[in-house]
Parts: C-alpha cells; sequence; structure tokens
C-alpha cells in the first residue's frame, strides 16, 4: 500500500528536506523513524525539497508498505522524531498517487521585519536600515504574474528540464513592522522564492523600479536578478493534491 505523511518542521537544524551525504536532513530523520516504527527500510518521496535553513508549516511525502498501519502512527512517529519535526497524519492513498508528481500547487510564504525581534531571528529577514516601499513590491507582483521563464531567479548548474513555472498568485502585505509575502504556483524552481524576493526588496528599497523587474526576468540570466534572500524567512505552507472521493486526504483550494 502507498501512504502519504503530513508534516511540519522548523529548518535551522537541516541541511535541506532531501537526503544529502554527511549532511542532516529531515527526509534522513523522517525515514528513520519510519523504518524503526515499522520494522523495515522505508524511503520516502517528498512533495519537494527546501534549501538549508527553510520552514515548512505543511509538507507532504509518501512511502510504500506491505503493512496495514496503525490509526496512530503519527503519534509514535512523533515520538521518535526531533522536537522540530512534526508528523500531523499519515492516511492511505491510491498505489500510483505520487506526493511530488501529482501536486497541484505549492504555496511558499517569506517574511521580513523592520525590527529588531529576538523572537523572530529564526523565522524572518531583519532589514533594519532601509524603509520598503510596499506598494512598489505589489506592483512588481502584478508584472511576475505576467510571465512563465523564469531561468533569470534559478539556481545555476541544476538539473532543471525547464524553468516553466505557472504562478498563481504574489502578493506582499504589512502588518506593523512585519511584512508577509505569499507566492503560490505549479512548480517551483530551486532557489526561486528567495531569488524573487531578494530582487522585490531591491524594488522596495528603491534600487530597481517596478518595471525594471521586465528586464531582469526576459535577460534569463541569474546574475541579472538580485541576491537571494535568507533562508530562515522562507516558509513552505501548502501543497495541494486533486483526491478523488475515494480516497481520504488534503482538498485542492
Amino acid at each position: 500500500m502507498r501512504y502519504f505523511i503530513e508534516f511540519s518542521y522548523h529548518g535551522k537544524n537541516y541541511f535541506g528536506y532531501q537526503i544529502q551525504p554527511r549532511q542532516i536532513t529531515v527526509q534522513e530523520e523522517l525515514e528513520k523513524a519510519l523504518s524503526t516504527i515499522l520494522r523495515e527500510k522505508i524511503k520516502t518521496t517528498g512533495a519537494g525539497r527546501t534549501d538549508t535553513g527553510v520552514h515548512a508549516r505543511k509538507m507532504f511525502a509518501h512511502f510504500d508498505t506491505d503493512l496495514v498501519l496503525e490509526e496512530n502512527l503519527h503519534y509514535k512517529l512523533n515520538s521518535f522524531l526531533p522536537q522540530d519535526i512534526a508528523v500531523n497524519r499519515v492516511f492511505a492513498v491510491k498505489k500510483d498517487f505520487h506526493a511530488r508528481f501529482d501536486a497541484t500547487f505549492r504555496t511558499y510564504e517569506y517574511f521580513i521585519t523592520s525590527e529588531k525581534d529576538p523572537f523572530l531571528v529564526d523565522f524572518s529577514w531583519q532589514i533594519l536600515k532601509n524603509k520598503i516601499d510596499v506598494e512598489k513590491m505589489n506592483m512588481a507582483c502584478m508584472i511576475l504574474l505576467e510571465y512563465e521563464d523564469f531561468t533569470s531567479f534559478a539556481k545555476l548548474h541544476t538539473d532543471n528540464k525547464t524553468n516553466i513555472c505557472k504562478i498563481y498568485r504574489a502578493d506582499w502585505v504589512q502588518n506593523d513592522n512585519l511584512l508577509k509575502f505569499t507566492i503560490s504556483a505549479d512548480r517551483f524552481l530551486r532557489n526561486m522564492v528567495r531569488a524573487i524576493v531578494g530582487t522585490m526588496v531591491e524594488i522596495g528599497i528603491g534600487k530597481l523600479q517596478p518595471e525594471d523587474l521586465r528586464k531582469v526576468i526576459e535577460a534569463k540570466n541569474r546574475n541579472s536578478a538580485g541576491t537571494s534572500a535568507p533562508a530562515q524567512g522562507l516558509f513552505l505552507v501548502d501543497v495541494g493534491y486533486d483526491f478523488n472521493d475515494e480516497t481520504p486526504g488534503v482538498q485542492p483550494k
């Protein structure tokens, strides 16, 4: 049978989600806990991979086993997992349902704070010296929605077969000293959101104008975009799937 896991994690202590040689990752911890409890080698496939230091409020992975799992498996998993990883539920899906390839959208949020806050240091980019024009950054968001080729925001030397992404939503909201950027798309390139945020901030502080974003995107060159924003401000907050009526699980927005 194939099972889905819904989980979340604080990314500070991990070199991203996906297993890497000689580095501690979320996938490694998850598979170790599953293998210990189920007493067989379990391999998981995630909905995507987050970079070093990036957080996830809602992430999914699937794994296969011949065992019929107990309903309280997520409680047992949480007792084996570190404090900074939490499994919210485990549920059965069709045997060919895929955590990565069947995802219909992914949503990220990025946080920026304009004041020093010890309680946000692990969860935001602190920009203390520059005033940020949110209106201009939202003008740039409207331009972002017009394009699909995001080569300028893709990490160099990756194995991407295409840099085409369909962005469904992009906007900035300010709440006192905290800025939140929300972006949803069918897929994201590696480092894409952080590169977009870094470029947006250059627009917000006046180094670029909103219309300059067109030149950045159309250049199809990573060097034309801004520096990537720090990892700690980025959260994967949602992954959508089209489950049928026979399969329990997440309903798409």
